[in-house]
């Protein structure tokens, strides 16, 4: 026999004695992909709202519930990297470490601080307090622990989800542009910067927007879309909690794909941010007005914008990740980060400095404007902030010099404990060829394009999209370029760390990229503290419920009318109980019922936005609800009611559910 044919004939035999791969061995070298979702709407009365930094505005009801999407995705080497969005203002650490917790306890070392990003869609129309840092929790009057319950736990029940339903699939990316729905709310610091930098947007504004498709068994089952816009169309004299233009791009794609309230889960559509610091949903006179003068409709519009662009992203994405599944975290102590020349304007090593807020922060922002205190840009000393910040929160000299030319109104790193974190979350998760760098703060487009660029430039030629996620896993305000900072507009004003936080946050992010890429480790020095002494609340909760005389709770006080045409609101008013005795996570305030023969079926709760949720305290203990139903255009014409779910709290302390039914009503043609 020849040489040639003795070498194949052994070949045959190898092949002949080698196992043959089952299918699940054969699926082993791809992605396992899972969804999830959970509920997470907080206190929905008489809690401070977290955003516009205004102790007045208060929940007094829903316009939208709050949730929590998860995306994992595994491969067959056993890595896993979970992005979580969650419809909140930001990420606090006391969230974060909770959650991890609850996690490690489940799944051991599946997901932890390296391979686990929890982000916020930051709408300002939320309830605070869910913080450990004293700050984040003056407009509530300290730590909320039934919001923060909320938010935790869905949080957890939307990853438990997503890992139970992990199974072969396939991750997309598509990308492309969206005009329109941003605005640049801070052009005098934008143009501060160089020419190159502003050539990188045209029209001042970021436009990009990228999506990732999920895929099982060859079937959509959610997406995952990043673009960079504020949540602020809800405005500040705004009450009801709403998810704002995010959390309605969310509920068009999710319904649009047959995940409606009974079927919550079946698709998930997140819209997470970017670097949405100096972007605006907005539209007029520079970020200060939405597109029209109603905030229910200026959500709707920006929301639309976004779903129908994200929509048409989704159906084209061809483009498959594939390879290898990783990820790196570290702990940075942000109050002195020494920043390497090469990452600074100016060529030169610098350093950052202990937290603090300017006097300009007090101007808020376009969209969100304080108090006729000081203006933007206005870089006199105020005596009146000056002296309240130093009685409310003294800032050593060195501190002061370091933040310079920031004219220091709370040195809030300077506290012990301080009243804003110091030692920041960083991150770093890969897909194939797609990669996501993550940092705990609000970037201006230009800053966070420095940031991206200095990622991409680590992570080499393999990696070819790569984006930079705010508001993850912690919050320590704005990151403005030094340029834009020297300006002390409210967002060079609220960039904590100083002149060189954006230069500080590409170095740290950077060593990360290349930990990544070289397969090393990347340990971390310091860990952000626990403080539990700050668990406190100066609110008083509920006391009591009680009923009108001659009434009880559910009784209807305003019936709707005979009937209704397509397009016009139903309302219905309750007696009801204080909310707060149970936030009916996963459940509803309400229901609207079409008649089918003998039985009712619920056609619309309040997770759908065609409802609204209001509350109001009559006197002492006496509150009523006022139920809003927008009758959708394909409603199908028919007998209805409205069922009101509330629960009511004793003089004793016991809390009871209770329900009250209206008289039918029709919808016509």
């Amino acid at each position: 026999m020849s040489p040639r044919r003795l070498l194949g004939a052994l070949t045959v035999l190898l092949l002949l004695l080698l196992p043959v791969p089952t299918a699940a061995q054969a699926v082993a070298s791809g992605y396992r992909v899972g969804v999830g979702i959970g509920d997470i709407t907080g206190e929905a009365a008489e809690v401070g709202m977290l955003g516009y930094a205004d102790p007045g505005q208060t929940t007094a009801g829903l316009a939208s519930r709050q949730w929590a999407r998860a995306f994992v995705v595994a491969d067959g080497a056993g890595r896993h990297v979970a992005f979580v969005s969650a419809e909140i203002d930001f990420v606090t650490q006391a969230v974060q470490m909770e959650v991890l917790k609850r996690l490690r306890a489940k799944y051991s070392a599946t997901y932890s601080d390296q391979n686990l990003v929890l982000t916020a869609t930051h709408t300002h129309a939320g309830p605070g307090g869910f913080s450990e840092y004293l700050m984040w929790n003056l407009t509530t009057l300290g730590f909320e622990a039934p919001i923060f319950e909320a938010i935790v736990s869905g949080i957890v029940r939307a990853v438990d989800a997503a890992h139970a339903g992990l199974a072969p699939g396939a991750v997309k990316i598509a990308e492309g542009a969206l005009a329109g729905a941003n605005v640049n709310r801070s052009l005098a610091p934008f143009n501060a910067n160089p020419a190159a930098d502003r050539a990188k947007f045209p029209g001042a504004v970021d436009t990009r927007m990228t999506v990732l498709r999920f895929e099982r068994g060859g079937r959509a089952v959610g997406m995952l879309s990043f673009f960079a816009t504020h949540g602020t169309s809800m405005t500040k004299h705004n009450h009801l909690i709403s998810a704002d233009n995010k959390g309605y791009a969310s509920h068009l794609v999710e319904d649009g794909a047959g995940a409606d309230w009974a079927r919550r889960g079946s698709f998930v559509a997140a819209f997470a941010q970017t670097s949405a610091g100096d972007m605006s949903p907005n539209l007029r006179n520079g970020g200060a007005q939405g597109p029209t003068d109603d905030e229910f409709e200026n959500t709707r519009i920006i929301g639309r914008l976004q779903a129908d662009r994200a929509r048409q992203l989704f159906d084209g994405a061809t483009e498959e990740l594939t390879g290898a599944i990783d990820a790196r975290g570290r702990y940075v102590d942000f109050s002195n980060v020494q920043v390497a020349e090469r990452y600074t304007p100016d060529g030169r090593a610098h350093r950052t400095c202990p937290g603090a807020l300017g006097q300009n922060f007090t101007a808020g922002a376009e969209d969100g404007p304080g108090p006729p205190i000081v203006e933007e840009g206005d870089l006199s000393t105020n005596p009146l902030l000056l002296v309240a910040g130093i009685v409310l929160n003294p800032t050593p000299a060195e501190v002061r010099l370091c933040q310079a030319p920031k004219d220091v109104f709370l040195g809030s790193g300077s506290q012990k404990p301080p009243w804003t974190p110091q030692v920041m979350p960083l991150q770093i998760l890969r897909i194939g060829q797609f990669a996501i760098a993550t940092a705990p703060g609000e970037f201006t487009i230009v800053a966070g394009e420095r940031v991206r660029a200095a990622v991409a430039a680590e992570l080499g030629g393999d990696v070819t999209h790569h984006l930079l996620a705010g508001y993850a896993n912690a919050y320590a305000g704005y990151v403005t370029t030094p340029e834009e900072y020297d300006l002390q507009h409210y967002e060079g004003a609220a960039t904590h760390f100083g002149r060189y936080t954006a230069p500080a946050y590409a170095q740290e992010l950077a060593k990360l990229a290349a930990a990544l890429r070289d397969g090393q480790p990347t340990p971390s020095a310091v860990q952000p503290p626990a403080l539990p002494q700050n668990r406190f609340s100066i609110r008083p909760g509920v006391v009591l419920d009680t009923p009108p005389l001659g009434r009880s709770f559910g009784s209807v006080v305003t019936q709707p009318l005979a009937s209704y045409a397509r397009g016009a609101t139903v309302r219905a008013d309750f007696v009801t109980g204080h909310p707060n005795n149970n936030l009916r996570l996963e459940g509803t305030f309400l229901e609207v019922q079409r008649q089918n023969g003998t039985a009712w079926t619920t056609v619309s709760t309040d997770a759908e936005w065609q409802t609204t949720y209001r509350w109001k305290r009559e006197y002492l203990g006496v509150s009523t609800a006022q139920i809003g139903w927008t009758v959708p255009a394909d409603a199908v014409p028919g007998t209805y009611r409205i069922v009101h779910h509330g629960d009511a709290k004793s003089i004793t302390g016991t809390i009871k559910p209770f329900s009250g039914v209206t008289r039918t009503f029709t919808i016509t043609p």
